[in-house]
């Protein structure tokens, strides 16, 4: 025999009486946190190599390889060897590399082979022109002329008061590039990124050898900064 239910009184249905309310069931807001992803930085110096590590990014692995120097074709199928024998699967491969503008057609042609090659395999290229030391100078100040390298190694020495090309390279030195930048009043990091985006959108359109001077460097820079330890 069904169990009798208790029938509800009229006045109470008017009242809303607690009782007769449902009850809703708890909603939590559930974290998820997203596994580490794991990029590949393969480049042609220990700068690079020393600068991108020191990013204190904390959702992000980075595995940064200096492969010295070398033609950028070569680092590019280096890039294909260290993928292959890696059993790491990476999310994002970048190479790093400059174009030296005084080895001339050959540098040209090796240039911007290296980089379709790299764009066609899926690696992100942040490649510079004429040198690296570009990305840093742009911390201080905006320049549209050709430089050559030069030019920012003495720039770069008379900001930081020391002789750049003979202690630029050095380990120690650039082991503290990130945090030289970062304590330095007069660096902005942020106007770098404006001033590098700024020069690769008016030149995008030309041959990668003629884009001078240029940095993609500050996209890579994104990506870490966007995983950085809060």
């Amino acid at each position: 025999m069904p169990k009798k239910t208790k029938a509800i009184k009229v006045t109470d249905k008017r009242a809303q009486k607690p009782w007769l309310k449902k009850s809703r069931p708890s909603m939590y807001e559930i974290e998820t946190i997203e596994p580490n992803k794991t990029i590949l930085i393969v480049g042609e110096g220990q700068s690079e190599k020393l600068y991108f590590e020191s990013f204190p990014v904390l959702t992000l692995t980075v595995e940064a390889i200096d492969l010295g120097g070398q033609s950028k074709l070569r680092l590019i199928e280096m890039t294909d060897v260290i993928i292959t024998k890696n059993k790491t699967k990476y999310d994002e491969v970048w190479c790093v590399f400059d174009m030296d503008v005084k080895q001339g057609e050959k540098e040209f042609a090796d240039f911007d082979n290296a980089i379709s090659s790299g764009i066609s395999k899926g690696y992100k290229i942040a490649y510079s022109n004429d040198a690296f030391e570009l990305w840093f100078y742009l911390h201080y100040h905006f320049t549209d002329q050709a430089n050559h390298r030069k030019f920012y190694y003495k720039a770069l020495g008379d900001l930081w008061h020391c002789n750049y090309e003979k202690v630029g390279k050095s380990y120690k030195f650039c082991q503290n590039l990130y945090g030289r930048l970062k304590a330095d009043k007069n660096a902005s990091q942020e106007k770098a990124i404006k001033r590098a985006d700024k020069l690769f959108k008016s030149q995008s359109q030309l041959d990668y050898h003629k884009q001078n001077p240029i940095t993609l460097v500050y996209e890579l820079v994104k990506i870490l900064n966007d995983n950085l330890r809060k």
